[in-house]
């Protein structure tokens, strides 16, 4: 989290490290399957409301045939969406069944002047939130060059020993095991050990 020169973020690293994949193109078979099916609606259902035979949508399901554009018009107009959004792949995540495990200590480490990181699932790119366990090392808001910020919003849970988080628009906040918070990264923050040893505390960070 640290944005001193020597010690680029860990949010810029996640970014770097993760392969942009270009977008695929639509399924449209699927795609009006999956528009049709989000109304809950039969084949003569959706047949009905766009003009279209119940065999001719079928087909165009089973990808059994290209329909015209005068089709594609009279579809969209009665799914309620534009023609261009029939091409647009649905903004819901389908269950890709994607999981990663990381053991204790096996996290990738990731080291500044003032944490000490951890990072975890960090062999899955393309991630919506960025998990860590951190050791804080800092013990004074001086220590750090400045506010850290960053996009995104963050969550933050205290595994051990006790912390005080500065944030730019509030009074500091102490914090021991148990307590969690949850604020806009954009907004300046730190956080510091104030215990004898230094305090562990989760992080999970969004990325999108």
């Amino acid at each position: 989290m640290s944005d001193l020169p020597d010690n680029p973020s860990l949010i810029r690293i996640a970014r770097a490290t993760g392969d942009e994949a270009a977008p695929l193109p639509v399924d449209l078979a699927a795609r009006v399957r999956e528009l049709r099916k989000e109304r809950a609606w039969t084949l003569e259902q959706a047949a009905g409301e766009a003009g279209l035979a119940r065999s001719t949508l079928s087909k165009i399901e089973n990808g059994q045939m290209s329909p015209t554009y005068d089709a594609l018009k009279k579809l969209a107009g009665g799914l309620g969406i534009s023609v261009p959004q029939l091409f647009t792949p649905s903004a819901t995540p389908q269950g890709g069944g994607r999981m990663v495990t990381t053991k204790r200590g096996e996290g990738a480490a990731h080291a500044t002047t003032t944490y000490e990181h951890e990072l975890l699932a960090d062999q899955l790119v393309q991630k919506s939130m960025l998990p860590y366990r951190a050791r804080i090392r800092a013990r004074a808001f001086d220590e750090f060059d400045g506010w850290v910020r960053h996009e995104g919003e963050e969550f933050l849970y205290v595994l051990t020993g006790t912390v005080r988080l500065f944030t730019e628009f509030y009074q500091p906040v102490d914090m021991s095991r148990g307590d969690s918070a949850y604020y806009d990264a954009a907004m300046g923050h730190n956080v510091v050990s104030t215990s004898d040893d230094d305090a562990t505390i989760l992080w999970v960070t969004s990325l999108a």
